[in-house]
Parts: structure tokens; C-alpha cells; sequence
């Protein structure tokens, strides 16, 4: 039998926009839907770096009780925000065709690059990549929706901001003055959007399968694999991408100290029929090449 098919999700406008995205899509394809907008704790709580609040699926959490509650029966997702370890109960049901998954530099004029600057965000990944690369510029913590950042951004006497391009291109909010940080490895799984549902609800699961994209999903499962394994359940400085270019899969991902001076990377291509536990590999070869002291100096600065 039908049933209305309730969609969780984030408040803001690119929560909406991603929610509304996905309400289409099924609305599409015959099924019946509603909205349930839910504020989560990353979106009030704005005063504390997210580590501080312990990051691990802090803008995930709300959505996940709303679901197990039986509230809502699926939640949309920007797909970097979800932890890699889902609740028992709660699985992905669909990864949506990818979106740019490159970070963006917001700015107000390019003098400062080689001297001093100040820069804004809330990621403690593009913070060492930029510390990695600019090590004379300072950064500050920017929280908030991509609204809120923008105006911290106007608001306040910093040279600029990171944000993901993904983000501001759906919600039509991407200004003329910024430049692309192609040096800068995305977080695992930016700009693809990831639907979960119950374990148990057959029908929801079924609907969203329709939505799910192959080459996304192999993409970014090789990625937060490769997060998972490097984390061991500590936030850290890590990026990763890989890519699919006809039957080839490019990789490429680093962790970082927390002030960018340290930088293991790894960089590889094999044959797309390899990919079972790819990204548990590639992770493995990092801490083999000094990744495990490193994620202990980690652990223990934020301690």
C-alpha cells in the first residue's frame, strides 16, 4: 500500500534545496512525499568549533532520533556531514549524482596571499591545507549555514573564506570575487548528497534505489572507507577524492597535522574491477608511511 514517504531534513536553505531535490525526484517517479524541516544541534549551537562539540555527526544526530521515532522515514544529507559509522537501524539508501566537489575561496581582493591574511573556517581540513600552504596567514573558526558564513564573511575584517563549491552553486549564492582551490583535497564525499532510511522500511528503501547513482556511490564509499579507517573515531585533518575516468579509478588523499606543517599523501589509479576495500588500502599505506604518529600527536592535541 502507498504510503506518504516523510523527508527529514536541516532547516536551511541548502538543506531545503537538497530536501526539495530529493522531493522531486520521487514525486517524479509516482511517490507521495511532505517535508519535516528539523533544527539540529551544529545549526544552534554557533559559538564553539565543531570539534569542541564533538564533530561526529553533530548536524546528523537530530535526524537520526526524528527517524528512529518513527517522526520521519528518510533524511537528505550533504554526504561529508554523515559519520562513517551509521546508527544500528539507519542505512544509505541512495548517493545522488555527485555535484562539484571542489572548495572555493570567497575573498575580498588577492593582495594578502603573500603576506599575511586572515582566513575563516570551520573545517579543520581546509584549515591545515591553507596553514599547509600559506603558513604565514592566520585562520579563525566560521560556523553557521552557508548564509550565516557569507555575512560573518562581509561582517568582519578577514581576507576570505572557504566554502564548498557545491554548496553555493545550489542555492545560487556564488559571488564573482573567488577563485578555486583545485591544490586543496575535498573532504570525503563533498558535493554528493546521501538519503538514509530504516533498515526495515522496504518501501522507502526501494524508492530511493531509483535515485541512486552508481559511479557517485563507488566514489565516495571509497572515500569515507578511506576516512574510516584513518580516523578510528578521532576528528583529523583528512582529505580525499577519487574519480572515475573511463575504466580507471583516480585517487588521491592526505591527512594533515592539526597546523598544516606535516602532509602524508597518497596518490594512486588502478582498474575500477579492483575496487573492494580500495579505500581501507590506500588509508593503510598512510599510516604506514607515518600516519599512525601522526594521528596520535593529533589525538592528543585535542585532548
Amino acid at each position: 500500500m502507498a504510503k506518504t514517504i516523510r523527508i527529514g531534513t536541516r532547516d536551511s536553505e541548502l538543506a531545503l534545496w537538497q530536501a526539495n531535490t530529493v522531493q522531486k525526484k520521487l514525486a517524479d517517479l509516482g511517490y507521495k512525499t511532505e517535508l519535516v524541516p528539523v533544527k539540529s544541534t551544529g545549526d544552534i549551537v554557533l559559538d564553539k568549533p565543531l570539534y569542541e562539540l564533538g564533530i561526529t555527526g553533530i548536524f546528523t544526530k537530530t535526524l537520526d532520533i526524528a527517524m528512529l521515532k518513527g517522526d520521519i522515514d528518510i533524511a537528505v544529507h550533504s554526504m561529508k556531514d554523515v559519520p562513517t559509522a551509521l546508527p544500528k537501524g539507519i542505512v544509505e539508501a541512495a548517493v545522488l549524482e555527485r555535484a562539484n566537489a571542489q572548495d572555493i575561496l570567497v575573498h575580498k581582493g588577492l593582495d594578502f596571499l603573500d603576506s599575511k591574511g586572515i582566513i575563516a573556517t570551520g573545517s579543520l581540513r581546509r584549515q591545515a591545507q591553507w596553514l599547509h600552504r600559506y603558513p604565514t596567514h592566520s585562520v579563525v573558526d566560521l560556523r553557521g549555514n552557508v548564509n550565516t558564513r557569507m555575512q560573518k564573511l562581509t561582517d568582519n575584517d578577514w581576507n576570505g573564506a572557504i566554502f564548498a563549491a557545491a554548496g553555493l552553486e545550489r542555492i545560487k549564492l556564488k559571488p564573482e570575487n573567488y577563485i578555486d582551490l583545485d591544490w586543496m583535497i575535498p573532504a570525503p564525499a563533498q558535493g554528493a548528497m546521501l538519503v538514509v532510511a530504516k533498515e526495515d522500511d522496504r518501501y522507502c528503501r526501494a524508492a530511493l534505489a531509483h535515485l541512486d547513482h552508481k559511479t557517485s556511490n563507488i566514489c565516495v564509499r571509497i572515500e569515507r572507507e578511506f576516512l574510516r579507517e584513518l580516523e578510528g573515531g578521532c576528528t583529523a585533518p583528512i582529505g580525499a577524492l577519487a574519480q572515475i575516468v573511463k575504466n580507471t579509478i583516480h585517487f588521491k588523499g592526505a591527512l594533515f597535522s592539526l597546523d598544516g606543517r606535516h602532509k602524508i599523501e597518497i596518490s594512486e589509479e588502478i582498474a575500477i574491477d579492483n575496487v573492494k576495500s580500495l579505500g581501507k588500502k590506500y588509508a593503510q599505506k598512510v599510516l604506514d608511511s607515518g600516519g599512525r604518529e601522526l594521528m596520535r600527536e593529533i589525538k592528543a592535541e585535542m585532548n
